[in-house]
């Protein structure tokens, strides 16, 4: 009797795990990805942000209209001057592909600080850090510092910069922040 319950338990586990396999609970879809090879050098891929309607949040000290609404930003010296921001970003077919977020500080002891995280479900995430001051053509160049899954053996360079919106429609972005990143195995490099 015992043995018998035993395996009844796990040949219920077998087709528990069986069904689950072949029709799994979670399906994430995945958005194609949109990179760009350049043959002997190094990849491309850009997103973008359609600034207002992809912000989601945005922390800074004395701000006058939070989002989203009601939100109390800490009333703490440290945090002075920080801001948090988080975005959905977009691939070029304008599909939503994952979160992003950016945060800027001022700190006498340290100097500005710039660094932005995307996170795009299916592929993993990537961690970037940038110069404070933009280039005369309107660029922040930055670095992929780290990243997971199939971002974790790559690095190279970054650029982010705003593109102000050319449409008089109403319900127009006011403008997008576009971020490009240039990247190559680090294996790759070393050979």
């Amino acid at each position: 009797m015992f043995k018998s319950f035993i395996a009844g338990i796990l040949l219920g586990i077998a087709v528990v795990g069986g069904v689950l396999y072949y029709y799994p609970a979670v399906d994430q879809f995945r958005e194609r990805s949109l990179v760009v090879v350049r043959p002997n050098q190094d990849s491309t891929e850009s997103f973008h942000i359609n600034v207002p309607m992809d912000r989601i949040l945005i922390g800074a000290p004395g701000q006058q209209e939070p989002l989203p609404a009601g939100l109390q930003w800490p009333d703490d010296e440290e945090l002075a001057g920080t801001r948090a921001e988080l975005f959905k970003i977009r691939n070029g077919k304008d599909a939503v592909v994952g979160v992003a977020s950016r945060i800027a500080a001022s700190h006498t002891d340290t100097g500005d600080v710039i660094e932005w995280v995307l996170h795009l479900p299916a592929r993993g995430s990537v961690y970037m850090t940038m110069q404070p001051e933009a280039t005369d053509a309107g660029y922040r160049i930055g670095e992929l510092a780290t990243g997971t899954r199939e971002f974790s053996l790559l690095h190279g360079p970054v650029t982010e910069r705003w593109i102000a919106g050319t449409s008089k429609s109403e319900d127009a972005p006011a403008g997008r922040i576009e971020i490009t990143m240039s990247f190559v195995a680090k294996e790759l490099e070393e050979i």
